[in-house]
């Protein structure tokens, strides 16, 4: 897919799973990457102080495009909001034509489809791996995330990972959720000690309508800033961790089930992440599908 007329290096601005004023993630992208060094992705990336996404021609048959992903402190395999954006604007752009798309990432190949009716896009992650982390450093999350959280709540720390390790921490209620004050100076080393990229503590309580209300936050390990407004990659941590759990619907092949996953609101930044599962040949879940509003914003 020809890019050439794009100049190299252009920046634009986009805000990716939108949920209500100011809310979203910002996503800072350059159109046509093609020639640019790792140190001036980065740069861009410190300039605008979020997660920054960068397109470059592909030379491999049968993807589309190769994405590279920075954030202020650096490089990162894959960046789910980006990515959802990205796509967003090159189909706005008129660059993505065709009904779905493939992208080579530093931690694989994403898939992607278009949801005309919708004007969205949804990209695929692969089934959850869980593992569990040892009862001492699971204290040590809680009394990172809240000195008061009772110790107790180690028993509900857990690692998933679809394309990076996040570290899943359940909350009582999502009141308890917002209320979090974590220990910012300590959540690199906290991660670092149990091979995490980040603290995801969530809460699930159930609507009016009976169906769950899942809520989260997300503390980076090491990205340059304290709090992300809205993580598609942790969110699918997530969702795969409570669907084998049993903690919300996948439905089936024929009525697949969308979970959406609330996050930012806690810092004025309302977003929604929707989920939906990836179903194999017998219908089996092989991964999620995600999604999201998007729209441009001045950066």
């Amino acid at each position: 897919m020809n890019m050439a007329h794009r100049q190299s290096g252009e920046v634009a601005g986009i805000r990716v799973f939108v949920n209500g004023p100011r809310g979203g993630n910002p996503v800072p992208m350059v159109r046509n990457a093609d020639g640019m060094a790792a140190s001036d992705m980065q740069d861009v990336a410190r300039r605008h102080g979020h997660e920054s996404a960068f397109v470059f021609e592909s030379n491999e048959p049968g993807i589309d495009w190769k994405f590279r992903f920075f954030v202020p402190n650096h490089e990162m395999e894959m960046c789910g909001h980006a990515t959802v954006g990205t796509l967003w604007a090159l189909r706005a752009w008129g660059e993505w034509t065709t009904p779905s798309a493939r992208i080579r990432t530093l931690s694989g190949v994403v898939d992607a489809w278009w949801d005309a009716p919708r004007g969205r896009v949804w990209i695929s992650q692969p089934k959850v791996r869980l593992s569990a982390v040892d009862a001492h450093f699971g204290e040590r999350v809680c009394q990172v995330l809240n000195p008061q959280l009772p110790v107790e709540r180690h028993s509900l720390v857990e690692n998933a990972t679809t394309s990076r390790v996040k570290t899943l921490v359940r909350m009582p209620t999502i009141a308890a959720l917002d209320a979090l004050t974590p220990l910012l100076g300590q959540i690199e080393a906290t991660c670092a000690s149990i091979d995490s990229t980040g603290l995801y503590p969530y809460a699930v309580e159930t609507g009016a309508d009976g169906t769950p209300v899942v809520a989260a936050r997300q503390f980076p390990r090491s990205s340059g800033y304290p709090e992300d407004a809205a993580t598609g990659i942790a969110a699918a941590a997530l969702w795969g961790y409570l669907g084998i759990t049993d903690a919300i619907p996948v439905g089936t092949p024929a009525a697949p089930v969308v979970t959406s996953i609330r996050q930012g609101e806690a810092m004025g930044s309302p977003s929604a992440i929707e989920l939906q599962a990836r179903f194999g040949a017998h219908g089996e879940v092989v991964g999620c599908w995600l999604s999201g509003h998007v729209e441009w914003a001045a950066l």
